[in-house]
């Protein structure tokens, strides 16, 4: 299935995304897309974390959303879809909330890379926490609600964020735990203003913000 892949990286290159082991947190709007990406890039172990199921309101963003599986796990759906993509994929499921307590049964340094695609700040800035003090590595993304133009998302530091108040609030956390660096994928372009505390949503934005998490990594390896 890696015909085409192998025009462009080398054998061997292959063989280190076949041999990663990778934990990606959270598979919606963003994460989804990142799960796809690896999947086809031939990313060989993935452990996937997400409680949520597929709602009706996933539809105009999420990849695993379809009306057929609407009250599905997300993770049991995102397996299914990944094995129907590479059938020699290992795939793990982590089907509990996550939150700051239990992230440290995780065992994360098994992985090799962390994904953070999750909504939550404090899982955020306890898995950024986590990989510091083990040094693994690990990139997270910010905010892509309320946004319109992907050409805006780009892959810094998280000094360097900016228009983000998701990320305003990370690095502010980030910096009373003695944390100024971390890798993220953010978006330049303001916010819309809806004065509502959902925020508003595309296809456009989240999709392409999975998918720089998942270059970042490739990129790294090969």
């Amino acid at each position: 299935m890696f015909d085409r892949l192998l025009k462009i990286i080398k054998k061997e290159d292959l063989d280190k995304l076949n041999n990663l082991n990778i934990l990606l947190v959270g598979i919606g709007g963003v994460g989804g897309y990142t799960l796809e990406a690896l999947v086809r890039m031939g990313v060989g172990h993935i452990s996937i974390a997400d409680y949520d199921v597929v709602e009706e309101s996933n539809l105009n963003r999420q990849i695993i959303a379809l009306h057929s599986n609407i009250g599905k796990l997300k993770v049991d759906v995102a397996k299914k879809r990944c094995l129907d993509i590479n059938p020699n994929i290992d795939i793990k499921l982590i089907k509990e909330k996550l939150t700051k307590e239990n992230l440290a049964n995780l065992n994360i340094n098994n992985y090799d890379y962390i994904i953070d695609a999750c909504d939550t700040i404090t899982v955020k800035i306890e898995l950024i926490k986590l990989a510091t003090l083990n040094n693994l590595k690990i990139i997270s993304c910010m905010g892509t609600g309320n946004r319109f133009d992907p050409t805006k998302l780009e892959i810094t530091d998280i000094s360097k964020t900016y228009n983000d108040p998701l990320a305003k609030v990370v690095r502010k956390l980030l910096k009373e735990e003695g944390i100024k660096h971390t890798k993220v994928v953010f978006s330049k372009e303001n916010p819309v203003k809806t004065h509502q505390k959902i925020p508003g949503s595309t296809s456009l934005v989240p999709s392409v913000a999975g998918i720089l998490l998942a270059a970042y990594v490739i990129n790294e390896v090969i």
